[in-house]
């Protein structure tokens, strides 16, 4: 016995003065996190167990790694074991570990990230922060990930999205947040915006910038200005197989950005002309420039059905009144959240929690002061603002 324990201490005295003592450590969080992992496979039996034998054939443990952000397991799935049941069972994985987690499981193998730190009850919104925005061509800001850093995408890339949740829960925050940063990113010969306010409570701020062709407050407002976002559309269109070319993005003399964005969209859904604009943009403007950003509060099952639905590829999903209204928006256990600002993201089929920042009117209103009016920029003639200068429809 005291051989072993001499020797042991050698080992850690030679550990620190030849400077290993660090991946020893390393190899001792590998070894506790990944005890943690089996015993969640074990409790939430996760694991194939032969009708002949007592033996479990549980995951194997594919490789483990550590920062200080996240830790990340890759693990294979046991041949006769359902991929769903993982995903049925990450509360398992979060008795374990934390509620912050990322569970991906395909036939053979699967991914878990866990998140230490979790994600901030509140931050503010910094443009600075946000990198990368001006290499996107429509950059859409979300707000803080898991792993600690400002999460935006391409609406270009991922066309038209849907904002929803409850009073309070942050979604007028969030449209604030994505309104503001696509005016101080692009220029106004370069984004044209189109703002619904059913409410009259969300869009004042809007209404004096360069950016803005209007800001509509009732189905009676509305119906004009989309009725000329589809001449434009067909304008368009024309210029594309005029030039034999898919999108806007390869023509020589490219034509703005469109972004129609109409927040408590529910309140038209009785509105059947201007739902099928709405869906007619939805199903060909991306490759025409046109996109939408539509918001509601709860939402509506019959609106949020078939074209419309399936072509909104973005989700937002802030709190939501209970599970049926958060799996029509798209994002299951969107009800369970309680922080403002927090919401569930969908984008490319995956889901993932992210805080929102927090942008007051105050603040926003100072951040817009450059792009007033009042400071006339000369503006193309070839885009939608001459169709809202031409009364003729």
């Amino acid at each position: 016995v005291h051989t072993i324990i001499e020797v042991a201490w050698a080992t850690f005295v030679g550990s620190i003065l030849y400077g290993s003592a660090p991946y020893m450590w390393k190899g001792m969080q590998i070894s506790t996190q990944n005890s943690k992992l089996r015993k969640a496979f074990l409790n939430g039996e996760l694991y194939l167990k032969r009708k002949d034998e007592k033996v479990k054939i549980k995951p194997n443990i594919i490789k483990t790694r550590i920062t200080d952000e996240k830790m990340t397991f890759i693990f294979s799935v046991p041949k006769g074991v359902n991929p769903e049941d993982f995903i049925k069972k990450s509360y398992v994985f979060k008795q374990h570990f934390n509620d912050y987690i990322d569970l991906q499981v395909e036939n053979k193998r699967g991914i878990l990230n866990v998140y230490p730190k979790g994600l901030p009850k509140e931050f503010n919104y910094d443009y600075n922060q946000l990198s990368g925005v001006n290499m996107q061509k429509l950059p859409i800001v979300c707000g803080m990930s898991l792993e600690g850093k400002i999460f935006t995408f391409d609406m270009v890339e991922n066309p038209h999205l849907l904002v929803a949740g409850e009073t309070g829960s942050g979604k007028s925050g969030a449209l604030r947040c994505i309104l503001t940063t696509l005016i101080k990113a692009k220029s106004p010969n370069q984004l044209r915006l189109v703002l619904g306010d059913l409410k009259r409570s969300e869009f004042f701020l809007y209404k004096k910038t360069e950016h803005v062709d209007g800001v509509f407050h009732s189905a009676s407002e509305l119906t004009v200005p989309l009725m000329k976002v589809k001449k434009e559309m067909i304008r368009r269109g024309d210029m594309l197989d005029e030039a034999e070319v898919n999108s806007i993005d390869e023509l020589p003399n490219k034509p703005p950005y469109i972004v129609v964005c109409i927040d408590e969209v529910v309140l038209l859904k009785k509105e059947t002309f201007i739902m099928d604009l709405l869906e007619e943009i939805s199903s060909i403007g991306r490759s025409l420039g046109v996109f939408l950003i539509l918001s509601m509060q709860r939402p509506d099952a019959d609106l949020l059905d078939g074209k419309l639905k399936a072509n909104l590829t973005v989700r937002m999903g802030f709190k939501a009144q209970d599970s049926i209204n958060a799996k029509i928006i798209g994002t299951p256990g969107s009800e369970k959240l309680e922080i403002p600002g927090r919401m569930l993201l969908r984008i490319n089929s995956h889901i993932q929690e992210i805080q929102a920042p927090l942008l007051k009117n105050e603040t926003a209103k100072k951040l817009l002061e450059p792009y007033r009016k009042t400071n006339v920029v000369p503006i193309r003639k070839d885009s939608i603002l001459e169709l809202f200068e031409n009364e003729e429809t």
